[in-house]
Parts: C-alpha cells; sequence; structure tokens
C-alpha cells in the first residue's frame, strides 16, 4: 500500500536534482515548488558518483543539506539509492561491473543500466550504499518511501553472467538430463554433457538476429534468468534498507508493458507498484490506460503510484511535441482513474546540460512562476489539494480480465515461425482498446489468476499453457464464466515444446476444436469472414480448424482460398459456461462488435455511455463509487447521466442527466 497517510493526499512532486545546481538556486525552488503545489520530491536518484568519491570514502554532506531544506519547506521524501549508474572510478577499478552486450562487445563507463547484474563489485557496493543511506537517514519521519536504483532494464552477456546462467539452470533443472530433454538438444546435435558447456544465447551462440534464435528454449530461460538477476539487485537492496528500517515502504520504477521484465514477479517484492508514464505522441488514450491497469494488475488491483511523467514535453522522440494546453492535466487524471495515487513528475527543475536537458520541468530554464507548464502545473496542484484523501485507496471493480503474460511474450517473439508480424502485445491491445473505447473496466491479471471473480476472461494468443494452469480456465468456464482465446494458442508448453496430439494442446476441450493447420498471411494480403451478416478483413494468420464439439459464431466462415467455409469464430458450451475461440485476426470494428455482444451475454455493463474519444472509467469502496469522465477529444463533447450527479474537483451539480464536458476536461463524478 502506497504511504500516502503521510501526506493526506494524492503525493503531488517527482524527481528533484539539487546537486545539479549551486546551492543559491535552491532556496528558489523550495518557493516555486510550493508556489506550485509540490509537496513530495524524489531526491538521489544519480548522486552515486558525488556520495562514493572513491572506494573508501562516503560523503553525505551535500545531500544532508537537501535533505534538512526539503524538511523545512514541509515536503516529503521518496528517498532513491542512487544505484542507477555506477561511479567512473568503479568501472575503472573493477571492469566485472561492466556489462558486456548482444553483440559479444565489452562496454565501457557509459550512460546508465551499465553494471552488470551478476557483477561481485555492483552487488557489494550497491548494497553497501543502500545500507549506509537507510542508516543515515532512518530517523527523518519525512520519508514516505525508498526508492531503489531507476527503471532497472537492459541485458548483460559477460562471463559472470554466464556463470550465474549454469547455477540458474541447475537449481531449475537439478540434471543435466533433464535440461537436455526441455531444450530438445536432440535436435541439431546440441546435447550438452556438462553445465559448463552452456552459453550465454547471443549473437555468438544461438542467435541469428535479435528476436529469432536457433534454440528458443535456451533463448527463453536466459530471457528469465536476466529478469531474475535484475530483481536479485532490487531485492538485495531493498533488504539492506529492511534490516535497518523494517517498516520502510520500498519500491522501484517499472516502465509499464516492458519486455525485458517480467513485473509479475518483480511485483510480488515490492511493497507498492510504481511507474513512469511516457507515452508517444500518436499514442492513442487506451494504449497509455493498458499500460494503467497492466501496472494496477502486478500488483493484484492495488493503487500504484505514478512516479514520473513529463509536465510538458520528452527529450528522446524523433519529435517531441509539446503536450497541449490541459493534456498534463487530463494525463494525470487518467492515472488516477486507473489507479494512481500519486501524480509524480520527472523533474522539478529542467537540467541545464546532458540529454535531458530539453525535458519538460515544474521550473524552465527561465526560472519563472509565470510559465505556462508552470501556472498548470499549479493549477492542478490547487486541484489535488481540494480532494484531499477523497480519491485515495480506491479499487476498480471490473468482470473483465485480460490474462497477460511475459513468458508467453517472450516465446511467442523468440518463435521461429510463423509469422515475423506476429507481436503478442499488438494482440492483447486489441482487445483491450476494444473494451476501453466501449467504457468497459478491465483487469489485466496473470495467467495463475483464480478467474472465479469475473464473467469474462480473455487470454490473446495464448500460445504457452504452463504447467496446470489450464485448469484454472476449466473451472472458471465449466463454472459459467466466458473465456475467450485466438489462433495460435495452446501450441508449447512451459519449456516451449510442442503439446503433442493436436492444437490447441491442453485447451482443446475446452474451446471443442482441432486445429489442423495456421497460414500465416503477409501484410498486405486478406482473407474475409462473416459475423451477424457483415463481412470482416482476416488477416496475419488464419487457423485451419475443425469443430469438436463446438459451434460457428459466423455464417459461413472465411470466405477466400482453399479453406473457404471453415470457421473462423467458434463457441463451445463447456459446463456452466462458454468457451470462444477466434482464428483470425481482424479490425477494430470487428473486436468492438464481437466484444460489445459478448458482454452484453454475459451482462456486463460499461461505466458510461459515451461519444467517441471520451472515456469513463472508475474506482470504489466502502465510501462509494466514483467515476471519472476524461474527454481526449480536441472539441467539446456531451455525455448523458444515469442520474444526478456532482463534480468532485469543481463542485458543479449536474441535476438534469447532461454533462458537457471542454476539450481535454475531466470531470470525477458522485452519485448524489
Amino acid at each position: 500500500m502506497i504511504p500516502y497517510e503521510k501526506i493526506g493526499k494524492v503525493a503531488y512532486g517527482g524527481d528533484y536534482n539539487p546537486e545539479q545546481w549551486p546551492k543559491e538556486v535552491w532556496r528558489e525552488d523550495m518557493e516555486l515548488l510550493s508556489g506550485a503545489g509540490i509537496d513530495t520530491v524524489t531526491l538521489n536518484v544519480f548522486s552515486w558518483a558525488s556520495l562514493q568519491p572513491n572506494e573508501t570514502t562516503y560523503d553525505f554532506s551535500r545531500l544532508d543539506e537537501i535533505m534538512e531544506m526539503v524538511r523545512e519547506n514541509g515536503m516529503k521524501v521518496c528517498l532513491a539509492t542512487s544505484t542507477g549508474a555506477h561511479p567512473a572510478w568503479m568501472a575503472k577499478k573493477y571492469p566485472d561491473i561492466l556489462r558486456v552486450d548482444f553483440e559479444g562487445r565489452k562496454r565501457k563507463f557509459g550512460a546508465r543500466h551499465n553494471s552488470c547484474p551478476n557483477s561481485p563489485t555492483y552487488l557489494k557496493y550497491s548494497v553497501l550504499l543502500a545500507k549506509k543511506l537507510a542508516q543515515r537517514y532512518r530517523m527523518y519521519d519525512n520519508i514516505v518511501a525508498w526508492h531503489v536504483s531507476n527503471e532497472y532494464g537492459g541485458e548483460c552477456y559477460c562471463e559472470n553472467c554466464e556463470k550465474a546462467f549454469r547455477v540458474w539452470l541447475r537449481e531449475k533443472y537439478q540434471t543435466i538430463d533433464s535440461l537436455n530433454e526441455a531444450w530438445d538438444t536432440a535436435f541439431w546435435g546440441h546435447t550438452f554433457y556438462d553445465w559448463d558447456e552452456v552459453v550465454a544465447p547471443n549473437m555468438l551462440s544461438e542467435h541469428f538476429e535479435e528476436n529469432r534464435t536457433t534454440f528458443q528454449g535456451i533463448s527463453l530461460d536466459y530471457r528469465r534468468f536476466l529478469s531474475d538477476s535484475i530483481l536479485n539487485c532490487y531485492k538485495k537492496e531493498r533488504d539492506a534498507i529492511k534490516e535497518v528500517i523494517p517498516d520502510a515502504a520500498v519500491t522501484t520504477n517499472l516502465m509499464g508493458a516492458y519486455k525485458p521484465l517480467d513485473y509479475f514477479r518483480w511485483a510480488k517484492e515490492m511493497d507498492f507498484v510504481s511507474w513512469d508514464n511516457y507515452p508517444s505522441n500518436e499514442a492513442h488514450y487506451a494504449q497509455i490506460a493498458f499500460n494503467h491497469d497492466l501496472m494496477r494488475g502486478i500488483g493484484g488491483g492495488e493503487p500504484f503510484a505514478l512516479m514520473e511523467q513529463t509536465p510538458s514535453v520528452t527529450n528522446w522522440l524523433p519529435y517531441n511535441a509539446l503536450k497541449r494546453p490541459g493534456v498534463m492535466r487530463l494525463l494525470s487524471y487518467q492515472a488516477m482513474a486507473h489507479g494512481a495515487d500519486t501524480v509524480m513528475f520527472f523533474q522539478m527543475r529542467r537540467s541545464v546540460g546532458a540529454c535531458e536537458k530539453y525535458h519538460g520541468a515544474v521550473i524552465d530554464h527561465a526560472g519563472r512562476a509565470d510559465t505556462r507548464v508552470y501556472r498548470e502545473v499549479a493549477k492542478l496542484g490547487e486541484e489535488l489539494k481540494s480532494l484531499g484523501t477523497r480519491t485515495l485507496s480506491m479499487r476498480t471493480k471490473s468482470d473483465i480480465a485480460i490474462l497477460f503474460d511475459w513468458d508467453n511474450w517472450w516465446g511467442i517473439e523468440y518463435s521461429a515461425g510463423p509469422s515475423v508480424d506476429l507481436r503478442y502485445l499488438d494482440e492483447c491491445l486489441r482487445f483491450y482498446k476494444a473494451l476501453r473505447c466501449q467504457n468497459f473496466n478491465v483487469d489485466i491479471v496473470g495467467v495463475d489468476t483464480d478467474l472465479s471473480g469475473y464473467k469474462l476472461a480473455i487470454a490473446p494468443v495464448y500460445y504457452m499453457v504452463k504447467g496446470e494452469n489450464d485448469h484454472l480456465i476449466r473451472k472458471f468456464v465449466k463454472e459459467g464464466g466466458a473465456f475467450l482465446t485466438t489462433f495460435f494458442s495452446g501450441i508449447v508448453q512451459e519449456n516451449d515444446l510442442v503439446t503433442l496430439f493436436g492444437y490447441p494442446g491442453k485447451l482443446r476441450d475446452i474451446l471443442g476444436v482441432w486445429v489442423e493447420e495456421e497460414d500465416a498471411l503477409e501484410k498486405g494480403v486478406e482473407n474475409e469472414f462473416i459475423y451477424r451478416g457483415k463481412k470482416y478483413p482476416a488477416f496475419l494468420l488464419c487457423d485451419l480448424l475443425h469443430l469438436e464439439g463446438a459451434k460457428e459464431e459466423d455464417e459461413g466462415g472465411y470466405q477466400k482460398d482453399f479453406y473457404k467455409g471453415m470457421p473462423a469464430v467458434t463457441r463451445n458450451d463447456f459446463g456452466n459456461g462458454q468457451a470462444y475461440y477466434l482464428a483470425t485476426a481482424s479490425n477494430e470494428a470487428f473486436y468492438s462488435a464481437f466484444l460489445a455482444d459478448l458482454c452484453k451475454k454475459q451482462g456486463i455493463e460499461p461505466v458510461l455511455e459515451t461519444p467517441a474519444g471520451v472515456e469513463a472509467t472508475s474506482r470504489e469502496n466502502e465510501n462509494g463509487r466514483l467515476i471519472y469522465v476524461l474527454n481526449h477529444n480536441q472539441q467539446e463533447a456531451k455525455v448523458s447521466l444515469p442520474a444526478p450527479m456532482r463534480d468532485l474537483i469543481t463542485g458543479e451539480v449536474y441535476e438534469g442527466g447532461k454533462l458537457v464536458l471542454g476539450a481535454k476536461d475531466v470531470k470525477i463524478l458522485e452519485r448524489i
């Protein structure tokens, strides 16, 4: 749980880097930040070099001054451990800390995310620094959270990682024979006779492209191993802090749908989930919402912390467009609508040099309070202060779950076939977007989740069915739930070995179909199928399937090619529920129509009926239910309300059942 009780409202602030500035600027910053309603700052994110100038010296004097000044000004602190980038002296003296990249090249000092997660040097000094920070600042009652490292990520293929990989494999497989069986090393004569014959899979060994590998099982396990290795770095620092401060609230900032790290495993080790939201300029609002709901989902539905967003502009996109007036406020409230109990920015003052000097900030290079961005930040600060605790600790109630799994993501995109255009995240977004644009609340959950609380569970491209997870689906459907999956599902087991005797493997009896073949269509090539009398395109993959108890939901199946007439959409009555199978990919119009029909059958209601581009979602607790209505359009929109409601932000009452939202406007509604 986010320790908001120390703040009494939605935490508002973000990264502050006063170590980059002369001390005379600090007092000015305190006045400007207070004027903008900032109450929480994240300190010490990249200060390792100044805190530890050599192997034996630690100098906290400058951080002491910053901590005291922030406390004197009544602000709370999220204190970081600074271990996201190691000092230059460390790289020079201990080269084992430097990563080896996918091409097999040894890195030099530079950039960040530059530390090998299995380096003895990194593990020693990062943990020691975290402990020293905890010891020094344990009595500061204005520290609300501890922030380990920063945006963990990246890869390493050095000898230390290779050795650690072998240890990880021995713990998982126990015997070399079990490993050979799991990886099917009889193929191409890859049999291993001893553990030390296993090497890291990269461009020097198993890969012929970044995402194409000759042995998917080896590359998949290395992906799992890297995620666990980096997680181990976090856990060691967390434990060092908790050894000194047992009740410390510890987190690290995640990055939404970030492929390299299995965040379901990470969230189990975090006191609360936090993440950084930096959507691209062209991102659809549903795509942004997906990341919020994913972060809420990995945390078991608990509120999360929005740790970073830009108040105005990013600096790393090809074209770094400004956030138009109102957009920062809109996206801040969208985060709250989907589970955030904080609104935090990177950064408080705009840097003077290096790659982020043009990244947005509350205080611009001008150092003034009359900039557009500062005024917008201050206005939002006033609104969040007026809301107080009213929006905090609420949960999103949903009848719909989308099953999401990093192993599936990795396995599908390592697969040698059927199509290089098959992207797991894209397929998940097809379903999520269709539901979100119709204002259905959606939970994004792991494949090992008990589904009994849902009416509809969707597992897009459920390629890898691990362990006994099929029993969770079987039980869910038998007890009356509706399950929906797609092409290229039920294909392999956990080790990426094919489940024999017919696709979709362990899901075959639930779905009532046998998939004999899959046809991969090149970009621009389409088949067609009919659903409810309307023709829709079929592209990407087309399953050629046979009914084994299921019935066709469409009227005539595919319309072209030698498999014309074969089913494209099926339904199988299984126990008290139904299991649906989509044998191909289609367009937005199809997913919207099909999912609307399915939700109606299951008795699932949208949060609110709204015009296109107006998003509605809800959060609730024992004190009631709040509906967030967000207009993502460039023009005003009219919404019909089911009952008289009050806007928490302005206090305005809507008794006539009509609501008019200006462009980019937001309302938080409660029934009266």
